[in-house]
C-alpha cells in the first residue's frame, strides 16, 4: 500500500464578526452583472466562510443552515453509506489520485504541531462549462464525484495494539453514496487483521471500516466547484465536516472522535475524486484546469510543507502542472494546478529550457550557456540526481547551448534519455516505453511516455519531465518534498532567490557577474567522468566550454529578433522575462514550437542574468592574479 503524501487546497477562512445565532442583514436583490451583484457575491462568500466556523451543537448529529442566517438547525440524519472509499494502493498512476496527489504538511517546528481544521476550496475551474462524469453502479453518470479531505495514516488506540495497524479518516461529500448528495465521515483500521472489532466495523480484506450517519446536502455540479468549500475539524469530543455550496446552503455532521484524530493529524489531502470504490472522476472538455486550495489551522502561521503522495484510492483524469504548488498566507494555505493538459508534478519545480534558460526551485530565472555535462539538481535523503548534457550552438550561435541529453539517478535506478536514435537507456540498457504506457522500475521508480514527453519518478515522489524536441530537450525537475536541501545549478543558496552557490559554497549574488558565473561556478557544477549518468548517450563527455560574452534576445540581428518576438507574442507569451527568453529560443533553435513551453508559466521571482565582461579577458586577468599569489 502506497503511503506517500500530497497536499491540496482551500480558500482563506474569514473570521466571523457575528455571534452564533445572529442573522446577517438581508441583502437587496442584486442587478445581474452590476456592482450590487459583485457585492452580493462577496457577502455570500463571507457567509460561507463564517458559517463553517460557527460551532455545531456539542452533541453529535446533522445540521443545516441557509444564507444569510448565522445559525445551525438540527435535521434528521440519514443512514450510513454502504460504500467504502478505500485507501491508495499500487502502482501509483500518472493521473491524480491513488497515491499521486499534493499533500499539505504542518511545519516541522515547533515539534508536535497538529492540524485542528482544514478548509478545502477551488481558486478556479475552467472552462466555465466544465462537466464531469463517473461510473456509478456500473453506469456512466453525470456529476458522479466526491470531495475528500483525507488524513494521513496514523497511530490510534482503536487499533488495540495490533502490530502494523493504523487509523485513517476521511471527510467526504458524495453525490450518490447516500441515495443523493450528502456529507459524512469514513473511518478505517488499516491492516487490523482478519477479524474486525465489535460494533459498526466492516471487514475489507485485512482492514476494517465504517461510515458515520450522513447529513443530506445540496447538489453541486462540476461547474459549481469554485463556489464550494468543505471544512473538516478534529475535536477533543466530536469531529465535524461542513459543506457550503453556491446556492447559499450549508450542511454538516458531528460525530464521535472515533480514532482520536485530534491527537495525531499532521498531513492532509484535498481534492475531487471518483464517487467511491476506486472509481475515477472524468472532466471535459479539454483542456479542463482546476486549482484546488487548502487552508489549515495548526496553531502556527508558518508556511506549510508539501509532499508528493496520497491516501485515497479514487482518482480523476487530470494531471499536475505546469506550475508547482505554491503557499500563501494568512492561513497558512497551499494551492496547485491540475489539468487535462498536465505538466510538471512535484512540490517544488525547476526547469532547464531552450538555449539554455534555468529557473531555480526558488524561482530565479537566469541563462546558463556553459557546454558539457552539468549537475542540475542533487538531493541527499534519499539521493536524487539530475544531469543534462549541454551542447554549444557553434558555429552559428557560439554563445548559446541546448540540452541534448538528460540523465538521472532514481533510487537504485540510473536512467538516461538521449536524442534519437539512441533514445532511452535504463541502467545502461536500451529500453522502449510504448506511447501512453508506463514501466515500473526497481526500487519503486517508474517511467511513463506520452508522445515526445517522458516522465520519470522515484519512490519519494521526485520527478523529471523530459520533452524531446529534436534537436534539443526541455527538462523540468520536481521534488517530492518541499522544503528540501538541494544543490546544483537549479538551487538557490540559503533559500535566497538573489543567490546561487558553486559546489564549494562560494556564493554569487544577482545580477551574477559574468566571469564568476562562467568560470568558477560553471566549472564547479560539471559532472566528473566518475559521477556522470550520461554515458549511454555517447562515449566520454563533450568538450566543456564557456560562452565568450553574454547573449540575450537584444543581441540577435534585428530581423531575426523582430520575427521571433512576433512568434512568441502570437503564442501567448506575456511575461517579459519569458518573452525575452522565448525570442532567443525561437531564433536560435529555428522552430516556432519553442515558444509553447513558456505559455502559462508562473512569473519568476527574480531575474539573475549574467552582466558585464568577456570571459576571455576576465579569465586571463584571473589567471594572472592566481600566478601572482603563487
Amino acid at each position: 500500500m502506497n503511503r506517500g503524501l500530497f497536499a491540496a487546497a482551500a480558500s482563506i477562512v474569514l473570521s466571523s464578526s457575528l455571534a452564533p445565532g445572529a442573522t446577517a442583514a438581508e441583502p437587496k436583490a442584486p442587478k445581474p452583472g452590476g456592482k450590487e451583484s459583485a457585492v452580493e457575491a462577496k457577502r455570500r462568500a463571507k457567509w460561507q466562510a463564517d458559517i463553517a466556523k460557527v460551532p455545531l451543537s456539542k452533541k453529535k448529529g446533522c445540521f443545516k443552515a441557509e444564507y444569510p442566517k448565522m445559525e445551525w438547525q438540527e435535521v434528521p440524519c440519514g443512514a450510513p453509506s454502504k460504500y467504502p472509499n478505500p485507501a491508495s494502493g499500487t502502482p501509483r498512476p500518472d493521473i491524480v489520485g491513488n497515491g499521486n496527489d499534493i499533500l499539505m504538511l504542518v511545519p516541522a517546528a515547533p515539534p508536535g504541531l497538529l492540524i485542528s481544521s482544514v478548509v478545502g476550496s477551488f481558486d478556479s475551474v475552467t472552462p466555465a462549462n466544465v462537466t464531469e462524469s463517473g461510473t456509478w453502479n456500473g453506469v456512466n453518470t453525470a456529476n458522479a464525484f466526491t470531495l475528500q479531505i483525507n488524513t494521513q495514516f496514523f497511530t490510534t488506540p482503536a487499533c488495540n495494539n495490533v502490530p502494523g495497524c493504523q487509523g485513517w479518516q476521511q471527510f467526504i461529500y458524495s453525490q450518490n453514496q447516500c441515495g443523493g448528495p450528502c456529507v459524512f465521515m469514513e473511518y478505517w483500521l488499516l491492516n487490523f487483521g482478519p477479524q474486525c472489532p465489535a460494533g459498526n466495523w466492516i471487514q475489507s480484506g485485512n482492514s476494517c471500516w465504517f461510515n458515520s450517519a450522513n447529513s443530506p446536502a445540496a447538489a453541486v455540479t462540476a461547474a459549481q466547484l469554485q463556489g464550494t468549500t468543505l471544512t473538516a475539524t478534529a475535536g477533543a469530543a466530536n469531529d465535524t465536516v461542513v459543506l457550503t455550496s453556491p446556492g447559499g446552503n450549508a450542511n454538516a455532521i458531528a460525530n464521535d472522535n472515533v480514532l482520536t484524530l485530534s491527537q495525531q493529524w499532521n498531513q492532509a489531502e484535498w481534492n475531487i475524486f471518483g464517487d467511491c470504490c476506486l472509481t475515477q472522476a472524468n472532466f471535459a472538455p479539454a483542456p479542463t484546469t482546476i486549482v484546488p486550495r487548502m487552508v489549515v489551522t495548526d496553531a502556527s502561521r508558518t508556511a506549510p510543507g508539501c509532499q508528493v503522495g496520497g491516501f485515497t484510492g479514487e482518482t480523476n483524469n487530470l494531471n499536475f502542472g505546469p506550475n508547482a504548488p505554491a503557499v500563501s498566507g494568512p492561513g497558512p494555505a497551499l494551492f496547485f494546478t491540475q489539468s487535462i493538459a498536465g505538466g510538471l508534478v512535484g512540490c517544488a519545480a525547476a526547469t532547464s529550457i531552450g538555449d539554455t534558460h534555468l529557473t531555480t526551485f526558488g524561482g530565479t530565472l537566469y541563462d546558463f550557456q556553459a557546454s558539457g555535462d552539468v549537475i542540475l539538481a542533487k538531493t541527499q535523503s534519499p539521493e536524487f540526481v539530475v544531469q543534462t548534457r549541454q551542447v554549444s550552438g557553434a558555429p552559428n550561435w557560439p554563445n548559446a547551448t541546448v540540452n541534448k541529453a538528460v540523465g538521472m539517478k532514481l533510487g537504485k535506478t540510473r536512467a538516461a534519455l538521449c536524442l534519437p536514435p539512441l533514445g532511452l537507456a535504463i541502467d545502461g540498457k536500451p529500453t522502449q516505453v510504448e506511447d501512453g504506457k508506463a514501466l515500473d522500475l526497481p526500487d519503486g521508480a517508474a517511467v511513463a511516455r506520452h508522445g515526445n514527453v517522458y516522465l520519470f519518478r522515484d519512490a519519494a515522489g521526485d520527478m523529471v519531465r523530459a520533452e524531446i524536441n529534436d534537436p534539443y530537450i526541455n527538462v523540468a525537475v520536481g521534488l517530492g518534498r518541499w522544503p528540501n536541501t538541494v544543490h546544483g545549478v537549479l538551487a538557490n543558496a540559503d533559500g535566497n532567490v538573489n543567490k546561487i552557490a558553486a559546489r564549494d559554497g562560494v556564493k554569487l549574488t544577482a545580477p551574477f557577474p559574468f566571469v564568476e558565473l562562467y568560470h568558477h561556478y560553471a566549472d564547479s557544477w560539471r559532472a566528473t567522468q566518475a559521477e556522470s549518468l550520461l554515458s549511454p548517450c555517447g562515449e566520454g563527455k563533450p568538450e566543456p566550454g564557456l560562452p565568450q560574452k553574454p547573449f540575450f534576445a537584444k543581441d540577435l540581428p534585428p530581423k531575426a529578433f523582430k520575427s521571433a518576438l512576433a512568434i512568441c507574442k502570437a503564442a501567448g507569451v506575456k511575461v517579459k522575462p519569458f518573452l525575452d527568453a522565448c525570442t532567443l529560443d525561437v531564433a536560435v533553435i529555428g522552430n516556432e514550437s519553442a515558444a509553447k513551453v513558456y505559455v502559462g508559466l508562473r512569473p519568476p521571482k527574480r531575474v539573475g542574468d549574467a552582466v558585464s565582461g568577456r570571459r576571455d579577458q576576465d579569465h586571463d586577468r584571473d589567471d594572472e592574479r592566481e600566478k601572482e599569489k603563487k
